[in-house]
């Protein structure tokens, strides 16, 4: 039986892929962190692998999560996604996606970025980085920000040591291995 995430992923090839290219690896662009989050926010209750099996999908669906766009949507555009048998069809999750588009982009506008922001607070204990996530954002929770912030390299746990894509990542220099992470 797998005892990490690292192992684990080895078993599908949709966790190896994701495991093998994207976890843990240094986000910069904004529609792909907002698109992070967006997911982390839909696996809430299910597994990742149903979020992987959709991920394609809610690209598609949420216009490549270009942060204006979704901040845009209307209530034609809530429908049209709940009746979106390819996506998560949750009425709250998709509205917390909208809505938060639309505190990204009032974020982007002070800091610059999704990432600048992230900067700016980085490093933060696990609780401070929650209490802020929870101000600044809705339908984010414990586990939601934990993995996000671990998915795209500001927390560290997405491979064990003796992983070898901890070594590829480790070559990036993600947040959590910079002096002050």
């Amino acid at each position: 039986m797998a005892t990490s995430y690292c192992e684990a992923a080895q078993l599908n090839p949709l966790h190896k892929s994701y495991h093998d290219t994207e976890y843990g690896f240094p986000l910069r662009d904004d529609a792909t962190l907002f698109e992070r989050l967006a997911l982390e926010i839909n696996q809430a209750g299910l597994s990742w692998l149903t979020i992987l099996k959709k991920k394609d999908a809610f690209h598609r669906a949420f216009d490549g999560f270009d942060i204006d766009r979704v901040a845009a949507y209307g209530e034609k555009d809530v429908a049209r996604l709940l009746a979106d048998a390819n996506i998560i069809r949750n009425r709250l999750k998709i509205n917390a996606v909208i809505e938060n588009a639309r505190r990204l982009q009032t974020l982007c506008e002070e800091y610059g970025s999704f990432a600048a922001w992230l900067d700016q607070h980085h490093p933060k204990t696990m609780a401070e980085w929650q209490k802020l996530f929870k101000k600044t954002f809705v339908f984010t929770g414990g586990e939601i920000v934990r993995e996000f912030l671990v998915s795209v390299g500001y927390l560290p746990g997405a491979h064990d040591p003796s992983c070898v894509i901890y070594e590829r990542i480790a070559e990036l220099k993600p947040a959590w291995m910079q002096a002050g992470g």
